[in-house]
């Protein structure tokens, strides 16, 4: 299987990095694509026995999957300024934030695509990848696809594509609103006179075990909140102030803005 990655960033890399760590494709059948020249060098020591090309260098591309990895506010100018034709016989998986299958059927003139919207965690091999596809596509190309796609994490089918919005909202950007909270949390440590270092050994420890505890308990979240918030207590007092704030709603608006923002990406 031969696969070519159109736009070698974060994202396609990371990709890139697990289909080889788990030999789901030898490294001479990997090809990298980048639009930055300036780059084909650091790529090239990464991979040294793949395929490194610009945009601009390619007159003929034959793979059997073509992974679209550019940003989605770049996808109309990339795709208007192909120097090169879409095979037929290719397989189009896209991992672009918004864009849908009917706008990368059109730009691309090309049927057969596949989208999917991973997150950050996959440059770790914990990333989780919802996905879905276009008509005519075989179940056997999709049991490839998905294969492929676990290796960075675990992808999740999904028969309706609108969902792919708030997949995007909920998971694709979900990593930054936790990021977004360890950091005020471990501000307020500051703040109470603990050393930044410990304060964020404090939190990171804290979101660790609290993310075990939900993974191995029966129990709903209402009830492990409950296990913690003793009645008249200092995570009551927290709790209490979070509540009068709205932080809950704030939180759900921000997710859905970011819906909003996926599907503004379409247009």
């Amino acid at each position: 299987m031969k696969i070519a990655v159109l736009g070698a960033g974060n994202m396609g890399i990371s990709f890139s990095r697990s289909f080889l760590k788990y030999e789901l494709i030898k490294p001479q059948n990997l090809h990298l694509i980048t639009r930055n020249e300036n780059k084909k060098s650091k790529i090239k020591e990464s991979f040294p026995d793949s395929e490194i090309s610009t945009f601009e260098e390619i007159k003929n591309l034959e793979a059997d999957l073509i992974i679209i990895a550019v940003k989605p506010q770049d996808f109309t100018f990339v795709a208007e300024n192909l120097p090169f034709k879409i095979s037929e016989k290719s397989l189009v998986l896209s991992i672009m934030a918004g864009i849908s299958i009917e706008k990368i059927q059109k730009l691309l003139n090309h049927k057969f695509v596949v989208r999917a919207m991973p997150n950050s965690p996959t440059l770790l091999g914990m990333g989780i990848t919802g996905y879905t596809a276009a008509d005519g596509i075989s179940f056997s190309e999709l049991m490839n696809v998905e294969r492929l796609l676990n290796s960075t994490g675990r992808s999740v089918y999904l028969e309706d594509e609108s969902l792919l919005d708030g997949v995007t909202a909920l998971s694709g950007s979900g990593p930054a609103y936790f990021y977004y909270i360890i950091d005020a949390m471990i501000k307020a440590g500051t703040e109470m006179g603990i050393d930044e270092n410990l304060s964020k050994l404090f939190v990171k420890q804290t979101m660790l075990g609290a993310y075990h505890l939900i993974n191995n308990s029966d129990k709903s979240l209402e009830e492990l909140i409950k296990d913690v918030a003793s009645k008249g207590g200092t995570t009551e007092a927290a709790l209490k102030t979070f509540e009068e704030n709205e932080l809950k709603s704030i939180l759900t608006k921000g997710i859905l803005a970011a819906e909003n923002r996926a599907k503004e990406l379409n247009k």
